[in-house]
Formats: structure tokens, C-alpha cells, sequence
């Protein structure tokens, strides 16, 4: 290689280096790594105290950091909390569809941020498998990592330092890391510390600083050998032994966050929660009873100031259970061979129904379920809610190469959210109308009251039926399947969620099983209802014609509520409005006879609310109409399409034209593409074919 192309070579990778390294933050990279003397965080305190405040007060104040809106949902006032959208990660764990129970959590983390109680608690979310308890636990320490690096989450910590030569430290070390990362203030002796915050004034009025708790016993011993050697001068020892650092919380670098997932049972062993000792140090220290010859990283000691989440928590071994009870009611743990050491951390566990269940009649869950706050999380029962978790993971940029037809996603989700809702017990409804009323939608002759009955006469919805999990594995199926030409559809999606069910590991009872089965055929047919309505759509959407359509009706409907004639545009002749004509559009959405006269008049008071307004009248402002003139159109052009050829070998040149008009409709409007169009006018053709002309 030639000098020239070597000088090259390093100039162009000096200039990578160069862009990488200019989108560092370096104002960000000196606050997150700012040091101090303990005197420069007495005056960080003064400005702002909240940067003492304990686990639950930051959690609580970090999940509202992000916003909220109130809703409205069946005369209930919720409240959705934005943190759940995952804003941290672009929506990759984000929430649908549990806002009650998230406000139940929120309570509790509020109750507890203000010490009422929940503090001495562990929260337990609890629910059937792939119901987001471990999705809302990450997102929490999620939050606190992002937290812990803005401004308003700040907290800080401290190392003992000018340690060199006092016999404190091996190998003439001169810094000690406080090895639970504590607050500061916590070397302030209990006995004098509520006097020291109310003298050196650092309360305000939005926020009173308690810090709570001793020194872990490395940072005692310590504290208490520096104390001796100065001759009992504490302010020499925070001078000249105390250095305060801007604490992060990170998973991945153990500090504030902590996961704990039982392992084999034989081999579970309470070091892993408190900490054990380093044999290693027991040489240089002289005894296996020094504190700073013991290693402060059990998950309890880690998760000091921040969060710890315990996995499956009910499989723990009953020894790890009093580990577990002592940490929530006294907010303490001990240590093997050393004294009660303080901690200051949200305790969080998370547990299926098949777990919790089987403990009930465990004599010992008693002590652990007075000591415990049971949150259930249950499964969506909302529709909308239930369709974003599948186009969340399923959508055009994830899924690259497949076209996934329209409603795919939405069966799919149909028949999840159908599995887990209770059969009505009254109101003459039937399941599927059930989902629609849960979903917001409006059903002639029901009304939120309505729901809000059928919500109440449920014991267990929600808290059994089809995981999302299951769900996903079978659309991952049907997207890998080599059928379908590139394209996925429905009935291939259904046919995966119908067939995995003969292997399900939690479906053993084969009457859930025929349920299950049922259900599809429920969806199937709902689903045809929908395709029928897109295809007619897509025929009737000929505007030149919808619109000549509507102008007749209106001119007829008008005429006859004023009692006037109507001209007739070839003849010129006046005459008497079109009967034949009104009833046959009226009919399409089921006017009687009887009530014909109070449409026509609702139409007219429509227009004329309109005219008020200034507005023009549109047929398509108006559902009840605009469906009504579609249906309508439908009937008078399907003939001439004659889609019932589609199903024969032979289709003419004339027809085919048509038909090609459909399919591009059906592709402009509705998002369909050349082969799942072919595919949707083929069924809905097969479905006149045998004579199912429906609504």
C-alpha cells in the first residue's frame, strides 16, 4: 500500500471517529458525572430537596413526569398515565387496554410515595400467562434508568476518599465506594439529622427531606474508624473522607435495579438476595466478620435506591420468602454474620393464576399475602386495544416481502378478545355483540348503562382465555408459511389459531377446546359480514352514480314531507313523488313501513340543521343513509357485474372489466393488493354462489 493510500486510509478513519464522536453530549456527560464535596451537596439539597426522596416518591414522580389524560369510558372517569406508551423506546413495550389496573397501581404508588402504608408492602401483579405483568415491571425499570439522567430524577451517592496510609483499605487504596450507594445525608447520625435539616433549612414548603436509615456495615465500619482516628470530629471526616457523585441507575451495571428469578430449588441460595462474604479479602482483612471484606451485590443490596423485581415470585423457596417479607414490612435485610442492614427500593413481583392458586392453601402464603398488595392484570377485553398489539409487531415495516391483507390482524384479535369474555347472562345478547358494546361501539337499543351491567355480572373476565403470546405465534406461522403467494389472510391466520389448539400445553379440558372452536366459526362469520360489506361498498362506489342516486331520494323525500310534486328531469312533467323508489333504499336498512315517515323527516330536520350551520348537505354525514344508498346501489349493480361468474372458469371480456374496476377499489380504498383483492372478491363470490346474498 502506497504512502498516499495509507495517509488515506487513516485521515478517512480519523473523519468516522470524528462524526461518531460528535454526537456526543458532553454537557450531559459532565452533569451525569459531576462530584462533589459533601458541603456542595448540602447546597444541591437547599435547591432542590427533592433529590433525597426515597423509592417510591421517585417512582410515583417519574411515571406522572410523563403526563396523563382523563377519559371517559361508561360514565367512569379513568385516567390514562402516558409513561405506559413506552416514549423511552418508540412504543416497544407500550400498554393497551389495561388503564384500570394501571390506575389501581398508580394508587397504591401514591399512597405509599405519601407513607401511608403500601411502602412496607410488596406489590404483586398477578394474571394469566402473557397478560403484560413482566412488560409493565420492565417499563418501570425501564423508567427509573431514564429517570435517574434527566435533571428532575437526579439522585447522589458517595465514596469515602484520603483513605491512603490509615489502615482502612488494602493495597494502599485510596477510595472506598459506598458499596450500597446511599444517600449522602445518611452520615449524619440519626439522633442529630431531623435537627441538621431543620437548621440548615433543607426543607421547603413542597418538600420535607427524611432521609430514614444507617449506614450499610462497610460505610459504618468505616465511618466510625474515621471518627476515631480525628478524635470524634465528624465535620473533619465529611470535609476530608466524603466525595458525593450523581448516582445512575442501570440494569446491565447492577446499581438500582434488580431482578431476582428463581432457579432450580435445590440449588436457590439466600446469598443471591443479601450478598455474601469475599473469601478472597477475608486474607487481607483478617476475618470473615469484617464488613468490608463481604460482598454488598445480592439483589436486595444492589437494588438500594431503586427497584427489584422478583420473577415468578411465588416459586421462591420459603427461606427466600422471609428474606422477601423482612425487606417490605421493615425495609431491612440481614446480612449472613453482620447486623439488620436498611434498604430503600420498590419491591415488585409478578405471578400467573397457576402459581397463586396452588400456594393458596400454603399455610405460610398467609404471612406472605397479609404483606402483600395483589394487583390483577388482567387479559384485554377491548378489541381496538387488543388489534394494536398485533400491528405493533405485525406492520408493514416490520414485515417486509408479505402484504398482510386488511382484517387480518383484526380476527385475530376478534377471536382472542371473544375467548376471554363470559357469555352474557341477559340483555338478548349475543357474544360478539358483547365485544362490539365493550369496544365502544353502538348497537341499536343499547346504551352504556348497558355495559356497565355486563361489566358487573362478570366474576372472572379477562383472567382466562387466549394469551396474546399464543396469538402471535400463530400469525409468525401463517407469515412464514409458504401459501398464499406472498400474501397473508385471514382464514390462513384462523386455520393456524384452530389447528394449535390440539397442541396448546394450557388447554387441557376439551370442552374449552370446543368453545374455542365455536368461537372461530363466530369470527369467520363476522368476518364475512365485513368482506360483503367491503365488496359492496366497493361496487356501489361509483360516485357519478351514488350521487345521482342520492340527489333522486332527496328530491323525492322532500317533496313528499312538504306534500309537493317532483319534476321529472326527461319529461318535465311534475309528478307524485317516488314511492317504489323511497321504500326500496329505506328498506335496505330496515325501515318499516310504519316508521318510514319519521326517516324521511329525520333526513329533512338533518338537512335543514345543516343549511343552519351554513354547511351543505352530504349524503355520506349521514351512516344510516350513506348505507342505505350503498346497499342500494349493490343490488341494482351486481347483476350487471355479475359476480356469481367469478366462481366459473369463464368469465367475459366485459365483466372482467368491471371486476378489474372492483379490484382497483378495492386496493384505493380499503388497502387490499392484487392478490388478497382476487382472493376477497373470489369468497364473497363463492358466498352469492350458493345464494347467501345478506345485508
Amino acid at each position: 500500500m502506497s504512502e498516499a493510500q495509507t495517509e488515506g486510509k487513516n485521515n478517512g478513519g480519523s473523519s468516522m471517529v470524528s462524526v461518531i464522536a460528535e454526537m456526543q453530549d458532553y454537557d450531559l456527560y459532565r452533569d451525569l458525572a459531576w462530584e462533589g464535596s459533601f458541603e456542595d451537596y448540602l447546597q444541591i439539597i437547599r435547591g432542590r430537596p427533592q433529590v433525597t426522596r426515597n423509592a417510591f416518591q421517585r417512582m410515583y414522580d417519574m411515571v406522572i413526569s410523563y403526563g396523563t389524560e382523563e377519559y371517559i369510558d361508561n360514565k367512569k372517569r379513568l385516567v390514562r398515565y402516558n409513561f405506559f406508551r413506552d416514549e423511552i423506546d418508540g412504543g416497544k413495550d407500550a400498554i393497551y387496554g389495561l388503564d384500570i389496573p394501571l390506575m389501581r397501581l398508580m394508587n397504591v404508588l401514591k399512597a405509599a410515595s405519601e407513607g401511608y402504608g403500601p411502602e412496607k408492602r410488596v406489590i404483586l401483579l398477578h394474571g394469566p400467562v402473557g397478560s403484560s405483568k413482566s412488560t409493565i415491571v420492565r417499563l418501570l425499570k425501564k423508567g427509573f434508568e431514564a429517570y435517574s439522567r434527566t435533571p428532575d430524577g437526579a439522585l447522589y451517592t458517595f465514596k469515602w476518599v484520603n483513605l491512603k496510609g490509615m489502615g482502612l483499605t488494602t493495597s494502599n487504596e485510596d477510595e472506598f465506594d459506598s458499596p450500597m450507594h446511599e444517600d449522602p445525608l445518611r452520615i449524619i447520625p440519626a439522633e442529630w439529622r431531623e435537627r441538621v435539616i431543620e437548621k440548615v433549612g433543607l426543607s421547603n414548603e413542597q418538600f420535607k427531606v427524611n432521609v430514614q436509615g444507617d449506614l450499610d456495615p462497610a460505610s459504618r465500619f468505616i465511618f466510625k474508624e474515621l471518627l476515631h482516628k480525628h478524635g470524634g470530629d465528624w465535620g473533619k471526616v465529611a470535609n476530608e473522607h466524603v466525595r458525593v457523585n450523581r448516582l445512575i441507575l442501570s440494569e446491565k451495571d447492577r446499581i438500582g435495579v434488580g431482578t431476582f428469578q428463581p432457579k432450580d430449588e435445590k440449588n436457590q441460595d439466600s446469598t443471591e438476595l443479601t450478598g455474601d462474604i469475599n473469601y478472597r479479602k477475608i486474607a487481607e482483612y483478617g476475618s470473615d466478620s469484617d464488613p468490608r471484606a463481604f460482598n454488598f451485590d445480592g439483589e436486595f443490596n444492589i437494588a438500594n435506591r431503586g427497584i427489584v423485581e422478583f420473577v415468578e415470585v411465588l416459586k421462591l423457596d420459603v427461606a427466600f420468602l422471609y428474606d422477601l417479607l423482612g425487606a417490605s414490612q421493615e425495609h431491612k435485610i440481614k446480612p449472613k454474620k453482620f447486623a439488620q442492614t436498611d434498604i430503600d427500593e420498590v419491591i415488585v413481583g409478578h405471578t400467573n393464576e397457576a402459581e397463586y392458586k396452588r400456594l393458596l392453601n400454603n399455610e405460610f402464603m398467609e404471612a406472605l399475602r397479609d404483606r402483600t398488595i395483589k394487583i390483577d392484570i388482567p387479559y384485554i377485553t377491548r378489541l381496538s386495544d387488543e388489534i394494536k398489539i398485533y400491528e405493533k409487531d405485525f406492520n408493514q415495516d416490520r414485515v417486509r416481502g408479505k402484504h398482510i391483507a386488511p382484517h387480518t390482524l383484526e380476527v385475530a384479535a376478534m377471536w382472542a378478545v371473544l375467548t376471554r369474555l363470559e357469555d352474557p347472562k341477559k340483555h338478548n345478547l349475543q357474544l360478539i355483540q358483547k365485544m362490539k358494546l365493550y369496544d365502544g361501539k353502538v348497537l341499536p337499543g343499547y346504551t352504556q348503562d348497558t355495559v356497565k351491567e355486563l361489566r358487573k355480572e362478570t366474576k372472572r373476565e379477562g383472567m382466562e382465555g387466549i394469551s396474546p403470546r399464543y396469538v402471535q405465534d400463530k400469525i409468525s406461522n401463517a407469515l412464514v408459511s409458504d401459501r398464499g403467494e406472498g400474501t397473508i389472510n385471514p382464514f390462513m391466520v384462523l386455520n393456524e389459531l384452530e389447528k394449535g389448539l390440539q397442541n396448546h400445553s394450557l388447554i387441557t379440558n376439551e370442552e374449552e377446546k370446543k368453545r374455542y372452536r365455536e368461537i372461530i366459526g363466530m369470527v369467520k362469520r363476522e368476518y364475512e359480514e365485513i368482506v360483503k360489506n367491503e365488496v359492496q361498498r366497493a361496487i356501489s362506489a361509483d360516485e357519478e352514480a351514488i350521487n345521482k342516486l342520492a340527489a333522486n331520494y332527496i328530491d323525492n323525500i322532500k317533496a313528499y314531507t312538504l306534500k309537493e310534486k317532483v319534476k321529472n328531469k326527461y319529461t318535465g312533467q311534475d309528478e307524485e313523488p317516488d314511492e317504489r323508489l323511497m321504500r326500496s333504499i329505506e328498506e335496505k336498512i330496515e325501515i318499516p313501513e310504519n316508521r318510514k315517515d319519521d326517516f324521511r323527516r329525520e333526513i329533512m330536520n338533518f338537512i335543514g340543521a345543516k343549511a343552519v350551520e351554513g354547511k351543505k348537505f352530504d349524503w355520506q354525514s349521514n351512516d344510516r343513509l350513506r348505507r342505505a344508498l350503498e346497499q342500494k346501489l349493490f343490488e341494482d349493480q351486481k347483476d350487471s357485474i355479475k359476480l356469481k361468474t367469478l366462481v366459473s372458469a369463464v368469465v367475459d371480456k366485459e365483466t372482467q372489466e368491471k371486476i378489474d374496476i372492483i379490484k382497483s377499489r378495492l386496493m384505493r380504498y380499503f388497502g387490499y393488493n392484487e392478490v388478497s383483492a382476487t382472493d376477497v372478491l373470489n369468497y364473497v363470490a363463492s358466498i352469492f354462489a350458493r345464494g347467501d346474498t345478506g345485508g
